[in-house]
């Protein structure tokens, strides 16, 4: 199975100028935690409710602070032709549970999250990779910038 048959398609964005609210508010009313951050039709980083939680509020940015200051802007990502098992085994290696899915011209064409291959791949693939996801560590673990 591939990434593209298993991704979430229809992705809401946000620019580095768009401010933290509007980031949280658009999470909010989507029910989901990330936003991919774009600009000029290229993907520029990532912002996470985490994000706004520890590099925002918790470093007295107010909600008015644009998203470029609390992004994530190492963004890790896979293509849409990757096979789902292979982007399982990388998501638990560099723990994460979501990644933004590009076309092979980089391209931003969805989000793959953990509980995209729950639901359609049966087995363990989604119980591994959250096994090593778990793992104490990992990139955002007490991940506090100034």
């Amino acid at each position: 199975m591939r990434v593209c048959d298993a991704m979430t398609t229809n992705v809401q964005l946000c620019t580095p100028q768009d401010s933290i609210r509007d980031a949280a508010e658009a999470m909010a009313t989507l029910n989901i935690g990330l936003l991919p951050v774009a600009e000029n039709d290229r993907l520029v980083g990532m912002i996470s409710d985490r994000d706004i939680a520890t590099r925002g509020i918790a470093m007295g940015r107010g909600p008015d602070a644009p998203v470029r200051d609390v992004m994530t802007a190492d963004v890790k990502y896979c293509f849409e032709d990757q096979d789902i098992d292979e982007v399982t085994r990388n998501m638990a290696d560099i723990q994460v549970r979501r990644l933004p899915v590009l076309a092979r011209n980089k391209r931003l064409v969805g989000i793959i999250a953990l509980g995209d291959i729950a639901v359609s791949k049966p087995g363990d693939g989604a119980a591994t990779a959250l096994h090593g996801i778990s793992r104490p560590g990992g990139q955002h673990a007490g991940a506090v910038t100034g």
